[in-house]
């Protein structure tokens, strides 16, 4: 099975792209997602957080309120807080992902991508096969982050500012997307990756 770590920054849309794979029995396992189900409480992950952040960081019920630990570390702007969520997730995320892709190989899947942000900070693509950035303008991520997650200019500014810039993935990425339109103007960079990897549906 080929292993496909897929990186990029918010608002890219990695997502878009993995979707267009499908079709051609390349799945994905959103690492986000993975992410998020981790958190469901009694969560060895979630209580790592807790003593880091503070339980405050946590809702009446016991969830993580995400918006209140996003709103922590992006508002300091401090490296150190990044870092220390990063290396807090990392590990219970990418044994889960790792658990996922065992079970997809076992299935007969031709290729799975690994929708990572943090491919390359957290050292899983050394674990694939090959790598695929997407990129797209700012002012097209900018639109994009606030319509999907809901957040003002300046949160999303703010989010952006907290990220890689282009030039970062260019350099470590083996295959670049570039997706400032629709999905339809992606097919053709599709097929292309199709061929380079010797994919056949």
């Amino acid at each position: 099975m080929l292993t496909i770590g897929l990186t990029g920054p918010s608002g890219a849309g990695k997502g878009t792209v993995a979707t267009l794979f499908q079709p051609h029995g390349i799945l994905s396992v959103d690492t986000d997602k993975v992410y998020h189900d981790l958190l469901s409480p009694p969560s060895p992950c979630l209580d790592a957080l807790a003593e880091r952040f503070g339980k405050e960081m946590l809702n009446p019920d016991g969830t993580l309120d995400r918006k209140a630990l996003a709103a922590h570390v992006f508002a300091k702007g401090s490296d150190a807080e990044l870092a220390d969520l990063n290396r807090i997730t990392h590990a219970f995320v990418l044994d889960m992902t790792r658990s996922i892709c065992r079970e997809l190989e076992a299935r007969g899947c031709v290729g799975v991508f690994v929708d990572a942000p943090l491919l390359f900070e957290s050292g899983f693509d050394a674990e694939c096969d090959t790598t695929l950035a997407v990129l797209a303008d700012p002012d097209v991520r900018l639109t994009r982050i606030m319509a999907r997650d809901g957040l003002t200019r300046p949160q999303a500014q703010a989010r952006m500012a907290a990220q890689k810039p282009d030039g970062y993935y260019l350099e470590r990425a083996k295959h670049v997307i570039y997706n400032n339109g629709t999905a339809n103007d992606l097919l053709s960079e599709v097929c292309r990756l199709l061929s380079a990897w010797e994919v056949t549906s």
